[in-house]
């Protein structure tokens, strides 16, 4: 952990209909909620939590399903994460808050804006393709494309993937790390996130099962794209992975967005480049701090 981290940041569960979340957070200002992605947990944002709490009340947490959070049978399409998104704020006293989404984090934060209007002031999302928003790649595709987006297939299956990875989690998430990140993420981390896995059964269901809930949520997205997102959005893409293509996507669903593309970075940038990515986040975010969580845009469709 950065130096001083604990002196800022605690770990808390909220329990939220029925559901336990686990949440980290910290700081001092307007709320900011951190939602990370496949196959991580709020672990992702260490590097860039202690800055962000300068200017802001961090929560990063834990979806269903993730890390120290419930792991339920049911409930894995993007409605139902991003309701559990906006309960979890609620019960920690935030109506309004922005919010930074990463890979899955970014599926549930498009859902939150456009399930939830008037939640979200502002709405930052990287590295990631929304379905039902975004054009399915070719069955048969290069290479490159073919690695790094080959286990969406694998995870949609009904059990047999489990049965496959179950005992070698740390080759099939291994990977997956290594075949999406440009700088290497450290030994440690890769090690935090995969034993985590690797210790409890219901772990690896929960983190195949928002790739199960896929039809459902393409459906759900589908219908969203018909109200346009107003809020600012802020798209961002590692050079050696989506780039530019995070922008175009939110670009289908929403009014006003700004696109930022960080070199030399594959598709973890909160672990990559945690110095460009808070530039670029602080940039973002500093109408929304300077006018102490409630800026005058409109938030919703």
């Amino acid at each position: 952990m950065p130096v001083g981290f604990a002196a800022t940041f605690t770990s808390r569960y909220v329990d939220v209909d029925g559901l336990r979340l686990h949440t980290v957070t910290g700081g001092e200002g307007p709320p900011l909620l951190l939602l990370g992605g496949w196959p991580q947990t709020w672990y992702a944002w260490r590097l860039v939590m202690p800055a962000l709490a300068r200017d802001f009340h961090v929560v990063a947490g834990d979806a269903r399903g993730v890390g120290l959070s419930d792991k339920p049978a049911t409930g894995f399409d993007t409605a139902t994460l991003a309701r559990d998104m906006a309960d979890l704020m609620t019960a920690l006293g935030h109506e309004r808050f922005a919010m930074v989404g990463h890979d899955l984090g970014m599926w549930s934060g498009y859902a939150l804006a456009a399930d939830h209007p008037g939640r979200l002031v502002r709405l930052a999302l990287a590295e990631a393709a929304i379905p039902g928003l975004t054009p399915s790649p070719p069955l048969f595709s290069g290479k490159e494309v073919n690695d790094r987006l080959w286990h969406f297939a694998f995870n949609r299956l009904g059990g047999i993937n489990e049965q496959l990875v179950e005992g070698r989690e740390h080759v099939f998430f291994g990977h997956q790390f290594t075949a999406k990140a440009t700088r290497p993420l450290p030994e440690y981390a890769v090690r935090h996130y995969v034993d985590a896995l690797a210790a409890d059964p219901a772990a690896l269901r929960a983190r195949f099962a928002p790739y199960r809930a896929l039809d459902d949520t393409i459906a759900q997205n589908q219908r969203r794209a018909a109200h346009r997102l107003t809020l600012p959005v802020l798209a961002i893409g590692g050079t050696q992975n989506l780039g530019a293509g995070v922008a175009a996507t939110m670009e289908v669903a929403a009014d006003d967005v700004t696109g930022v593309v960080i070199p030399d970075c594959g598709h973890f940038p909160a672990e990559e480049a945690p110095r460009e990515l808070l530039s670029a986040l602080r940039t973002f975010l500093a109408p929304y701090r300077d006018q102490g969580g409630s800026a005058p845009e409109s938030v919703g469709p």
